[in-house]
């Protein structure tokens, strides 16, 4: 009896553990979470500055508005969506960047990111830049979620 007791602990506990997330936030009523599966070869011209720290490229057309990736030192790296955390996607919510600040040209916003953690730059209570997982691994560098 306290084998099928201990079992049944142990697989409900299985049950409610949710695999590595990242740190990839995922309660944000505005934004879906598209799937991301992007294999990089930084070999490839394309791709150059991200061999550099201190440098981004924006991917089109992956994610929702696009993808920001910021080479922090070489071995880690941020990859954040373009679309303004803090209203549904419309035809302004594609941030821009400029340095390691994404803003949000939606009128009414005045939104502005840090793209290296995420944050927004004055309020506290907003929500960050929607997150995937960025890893290095030789000359690849795979963004997914």
């Amino acid at each position: 009896m306290k084998m099928k007791l201990f079992a049944m602990c142990v697989l409900i506990l299985l049950a409610s553990c949710k695999s590595d997330d990242g740190g990839v936030q995922d309660d944000n009523p505005f934004l879906i979470d598209p799937i991301v599966n992007l294999n990089l070869n930084l070999n490839l011209p394309q791709y150059d500055p991200l061999k550099f720290p201190g440098n981004s490229i924006i991917i089109n057309q992956q994610g929702i508005k696009g993808i920001v990736i910021y080479n922090v030192n070489n071995s880690l790296y941020t990859a954040s969506e373009l679309s303004d955390p803090n209203h549904p996607p419309s035809g302004c919510s594609r941030m821009t960047i400029e340095g390691i600040i994404a803003s949000c040209p939606c009128e009414a916003d005045n939104n502005e990111y840090d793209i290296v953690t995420g944050q927004h730059k004055t309020n506290t209570n907003s929500y960050p830049m929607q997150q995937y997982r960025a890893i290095r691994t030789g000359d690849n560098l795979q963004v997914s979620n």
